[in-house]
């Protein structure tokens, strides 16, 4: 299981969700342009020293990225508000990799072409969206419950 980030632009975020990674093991994806260098402040706060402990892996565009994507043979899980399969209802893989867009904009209409599947996390009615490393933060523990009892 893996969290890929589609041009994330709140360093914030970014350093919170690599944080989870690092404390769940899962390797992680940055698809440039990020809106931030690795150097910012914010950005080494939010990951704090954990940012050692996580893989990352950075790929110069969505196109390289999804070349790597297609050598894994990995499944690509877009979450999005406008998603149609509730997130606790769709079945985890092992290789799945969970992606969260741009925290300004989302993903482009290619991003939402390539994904295996769209999931959403409902939420209330008349609400915008979650915060993107709170959306990071319930997929992943979803997904790695579902894999824990396969039978759920």
């Amino acid at each position: 299981m893996q969290i890929a980030l589609f041009q994330p632009d709140i360093p914030q975020n970014t350093g919170t969700i690599l944080r989870l990674c690092a404390c769940l093991g899962m390797a992680a994806h940055i698809i440039e342009p990020a809106g931030f260098p690795v150097s910012d402040r914010h950005f080494r706060r939010a990951g704090m020293d954990y940012l050692d402990q996580v893989s990352i892996v950075r790929h110069d565009s969505w196109s390289k990225f999804e070349q790597w994507r297609a050598a894994q043979g990995a499944r690509l899980l877009l979450f999005t508000t406008k998603g149609a399969t509730d997130y606790r209802d769709f079945r985890y893989q092992t290789a799945d990799i969970l992606l969260f867009g741009r925290e300004s904009a989302g993903v482009t209409e290619a991003v939402v072409e390539a994904a295996d599947a769209r999931l959403v996390i409902p939420i209330a009615p008349g609400l915008r969206s979650l915060n993107v490393a709170m959306t990071a933060a319930m997929a992943a523990g979803e997904a790695l419950r579902q894999l824990r009892n396969p039978q759920v």
